[in-house]
């Protein structure tokens, strides 16, 4: 008989009072993305396989909804609508493009989708697109079915 194999050491766990080096923390639902953050969001019933696949682009978007041009009130009312509209179809990933946001560094759309898609019930995940599919301008959203 072989021996075992022997273990594997395991990444650090990153302690709860460290910040992220960019973006938003999990448990801090007040914190501000930036221009260039990523924006993630999961919840505990997603599997971590489905996670994985979902952070490296691997679900494709059965529909997609642009946010340029519009302001935050048109937006929310867009995206409503478009949630709304997807779960009715019965769509488990979307693709919500909101921009990189303005000079200031603040971007207003980015915040908002963020803030709206972690309130719903029915989005289960999301994650900043990988960079062919726009990067950290675009979401991609599963959603719960019906």
């Amino acid at each position: 008989h072989a021996p075992p194999p022997a273990p594997k050491p395991r990444p650090a766990r990153r302690r709860e009072d460290e910040a992220a080096p960019s973006g938003r923390l999990a448990d801090d639902p007040d914190a501000v993305l930036l221009r260039g953050d990523a924006s993630a969001f999961r919840r505990e019933r997603v599997s971590a396989r489905d996670w994985q696949r979902l952070r490296r682009g691997g679900f494709s978007a059965q529909d997609e909804l642009d946010l340029h041009g519009a302001n935050a009130l048109q937006a929310e009312a867009l995206l409503a609508r478009f949630l709304a509209e997807a779960g009715a179809h019965g769509l488990g990933c979307v693709r919500i493009i909101h921009g990189k946001g303005g000079s200031d560094g603040v971007p207003v759309l980015k915040n908002l989708v963020d803030r709206v898609l972690r309130q719903r019930g029915d989005v289960l995940a999301f994650h900043s697109a990988p960079p062919a599919q726009g990067g950290t301008g675009a979401l991609l959203v599963l959603l719960g079915r019906r």
